[in-house]
Order: structure tokens, then C-alpha cells, then sequence
């Protein structure tokens, strides 16, 4: 694939596009006085100087630590052991990159593999890559997974309604112009009825565990309806969840997918964010990415190598199905040393923090005149409120008058739950922040 720089006949091209006769047109908002080379820069500060004006300036802004938080829809405030930001800021890890060479890689290799290997004892699936970008592209490249692995024959792919509307977006931009129908998210459906859009055209169904809505639906038997049908069966996962309930693989998934943020992995007002995948070992040459495998040296010691890179793209580019290209090893690495940090029993505690706090939350506020909590389902961390008032009104005063974060307006993706809100509370939420959430929405609505 020869790189072809723009000649200046595409450049015209472009530019007659969008409306305009040359580069320089492009910048004619900006004042002629304050256009480069003509720029009117300050002195120079010494280091002292600089550094007094950036502490300034970074006392101006504001950090999660700052609010009570009870937004979550795909992005989580989870408690950071210190000690996981103190090793991946080690410079052997924070410098690293690709490991094309075992024998001067060996430490990245491991904390690949052990990532894997402990994403893989939290599915409950046999093969795990390392790694995909966020969850809503995990989910895309398990569409190209499916699909493939029916050699193109089958190309229609059903996503529930119930999996974040984010994820479903990413899905059909990557299957732009691949002649791939996505159906199934038109409305709301349970997994029954999704399972009865299949036909011979299917390759894969996906479905949320929990779902955006919170509700962790019955997914016993699903897998047996998708494969009778000859399709795959994906399910997008919180982390977090599986250490307490049963996991996909149980379930007879084909591919896990999901957002890897909730494992050690901040805010960070929206990313870098971490894609995790896993599969079965059927599918593991039809994934993009690395997998790592654990073998021995010539002297009979313990090692690690790259496995296998299937249909990645720095071999033969021009041939592969997916192109993988920025290394999100750091992040995965990230998700490794949480994991390894909390081990199973801490995080069983966190998955059980989070679900015995949410259900107190939901309780309190279910007793709040005008405000209805959804309980037709089990619940994990999440749960729908319906609200006497628009929840961005309520939202607005919760931020502004009592530096509480709201939850996620239901009404911006789904018209039938306007005035829903979804609120999320993790471990670290205190009873405190969760009883002055209920004074104030009394209040508010009191006041109404």
C-alpha cells in the first residue's frame, strides 16, 4: 500500500468543497495582526515562574474527588489502589512498546500474558487479546469476527437495544459500505425476542450483561437458540460485575467484549479508555491483536513470546481485515496490575460494594414522593429513576447548588424514557453521598 501525498489538484478539490479559494482563506477569522509569523509572544519566565503560573492555572480546574458521583453509562468511578499508578509509571513499562523481540521484551510479554490470563478467569472464556481501543470498538471488531467465521456468507447482525447507544454507533460506522445489516435495536426487546429476529442470514447477536439500562436479563439458554441458528453469540460485559455473577463463558458465549475502564483505569474525562476481548479458542485466529503464550528458553527457563498476531496489520497491511495500530499495552497493563492488586476476593468485595450501595440508594429514593425506581429486573450498579422533572433540570441543581455529579439522562437516546435518569453508584459512593442524593432530590421536588 504505497502512500499517495495529496497533489495540488486534490487540494483545490478540497478546498472548492468546503467553500473557499485557498489555505489562507481557511484562517480568516483570525485577525491579521495575530497570524504566525506576526506573533506578539511574552517574555521568557525562568522555571520558578512558570511553574507558579501552571500551579495558578490547575487550581482552576476540578477533579472527580471533588463531586459525589452517581453518573456512570459506561464510564465508572472505581476506587485506584496507589500502588497500580506507582508500577505503571515505571519506566520499563511506560516507554514500552510493541514486543517484537522476546529476548529484550520479556517483561512487557509477562504482563501481557498475565493480563490475558486473568481476563480470561473472569470471562470464563479461553483466549484474550491485548488489547482494542475502547469497548465500543471491541464490540465492532466481534461484528468482523462473526462475520468472518461464516466466510462473508451471513451478514446480518442483531444488537440489543439494552447495549450502550455509543457502542451501537461505533458498530455501524465500522460497517459502513460492507453490506452488513444491524437490526434489532429499534426498540427495546427482551432476549427472547431478539433471538426470534434470527434466520439464515444471522452471524452474530449481541446482547448487554448488564444491560445500559443496569438490568442483568436471563440469559440462560440464549446460547443454544443463537448457535441452533448458526450464529455467534457476544455479550458486552461490565468487568466489574463478573466477579460476582455467573460469566459469559458459562453462558455459552462465543466472544466477550466491553470497556476495560472500570479495572484501574481513571476518568480522565473520557479516555485513554481500554477494549477488552476474549473468545473462544475456535475464533482465536479470526481476532485482531496480540496474544501471548508462555514457553521455555533454550536454557529451560520459563518465557514469553508472541503467540500470535492474527489478521494484524504489520505484516502485509494491504491483506488484513482489521488494522490495530496504536498500542494500548499501557492500558491493558493497567487492568493487569489492578487485577492482580485486588485478587479475587477484593474484587468479589468491590462487584458487592456496588451492588448492596445501588440497592440502598434505590430503596431511599423509591420512597421519595414523585419518583419511581424501576425494579422489574435485577439490578447491578445501575438503576432507571423516573423523574417529576426534566433531568437535566434536576442535574443542574444537584451540580450547581450541591456538587453532586447526576446520573445519565435515559431521555437523549431512548424517547420512550424521557425524564429517566440512570444512576450509578460504585463502591465509592459513602451511605453519606447517597442520603444528601435523596435529601436533595426531596428537596427539589419539594420545592417544585
Amino acid at each position: 500500500m504505497t502512500y499517495i501525498p495529496h497533489t495540488d489538484a486534490d487540494r483545490q478539490a478540497m478546498l472548492a468543497a468546503i467553500g473557499v479559494d485557498s489555505i489562507e482563506a481557511l484562517f480568516d477569522a483570525v485577525p491579521g495582526e495575530h497570524r504566525f509569523p506576526a506573533l506578539e509572544l511574552p517574555g521568557p519566565l525562568s522555571e520558578m515562574e512558570v511553574l507558579a503560573e501552571l500551579y495558578g492555572l490547575q487550581d482552576a480546574n476540578t477533579h472527580a474527588q471533588n463531586f459525589a458521583i452517581f453518573l456512570g453509562a459506561g464510564a465508572y468511578n472505581h476506587f485506584i489502589p496507589s500502588a497500580a499508578n506507582h508500577i505503571l509509571l515505571r519506566g520499563e513499562f511506560y516507554t514500552a512498546y510493541t514486543p517484537y523481540q522476546p529476548e529484550v521484551s520479556q517483561g512487557t510479554l509477562q504482563a501481557i500474558y498475565e493480563y490475558q490470563s486473568m481476563l480470561c478467569a473472569l470471562t470464563g472464556m479461553e483466549a484474550a487479546n491485548a488489547s482494542h481501543y475502547d469497548g465500543a470498538t471491541s464490540l465492532a471488531e466481534a461484528v468482523i469476527v462473526a462475520v468472518n467465521e461464516t466466510r462473508g456468507k451471513r451478514r446480518k447482525i442483531i444488537l440489543s437495544a439494552g447495549i450502550n447507544p455509543q457502542y451501537r454507533d461505533v458498530v455501524r460506522t465500522y460497517m459502513q459500505g460492507q453490506d452488513i445489516t444491524v437490526v434489532g435495536d429499534d426498540k427495546v426487546r427482551d432476549v427472547n425476542e431478539l433471538a426470534a429476529l434470527m434466520d439464515d442470514e444471522t452471524a452474530m447477536l449481541a446482547v448487554g450483561y448488564p444491560n445500559f439500562f443496569g438490568q442483568i436479563e436471563d440469559l440462560t439458554g440464549l446460547a443454544e437458540k443463537v448457535h441452533a441458528g448458526g450464529a455467534l453469540l457476544t455479550v458486552v460485559a461490565d468487568p466489574i460485575m463478573l466477579a460476582l455473577f455467573k460469566s459469559p463463558g458459562e453462558l455459552g458465549a462465543d466472544m466477550v467484549v466491553g470497556e476495560g475502564q472500570p479495572l484501574g483505569i481513571p476518568l480522565s474525562f473520557g479516555g485513554p479508555y481500554l477494549g477488552y476481548f476474549a473468545c473462544t479458542k475456535k475464533l482465536v485466529r479470526k481476532i485482531s491483536g496480540r496474544i501471548v503464550g508462555e514457553t521455555k528458553d533454550n536454557r529451560g527457563q520459563r518465557a514469553f513470546v508472541m503467540t500470535l498476531r492474527p489478521r494484524e496489520q504489520d505484516i502485509r497491511r494491504e491483506k488484513a481485515t482489521s488494522n490495530i495500530c496504536t498500542n494500548q499495552g499501557l492500558m491493558a497493563l493497567a487492568a493487569g496490575v489492578y487485577l492482580s492488586l485486588m485478587g479475587k476476593s477484593g474484587l468479589k468485595t468491590v462487584a458487592e460494594l456496588c451492588y448492596h450501595k445501588a440497592h440502598y440508594a434505590a430503596s431511599e429514593i423509591g420512597k421519595l414522593r414523585n419518583f419511581s425506581v424501576d425494579t422489574d429486573k435485577p439490578f447491578f450498579k445501575e438503576f432507571m429513576v423516573k423523574c417529576p422533572l426534566p433531568v437535566d433540570e434536576i442535574n443542574a441543581v444537584l451540580l450547581e447548588e450541591y456538587g453532586i455529579v447526576g446520573g445519565y439522562d435515559l431521555g437523549q437516546d431512548y424517547p420512550d424514557r424521557e425524564n429517566t435518569m440512570l444512576i450509578a453508584v460504585t463502591e465509592m459512593n459513602t451511605r453519606a453521598e447517597i442520603d444528601a442524593l435523596v435529601a436533595v432530590l426531596k428537596e427539589i421536588v419539594d420545592g417544585a
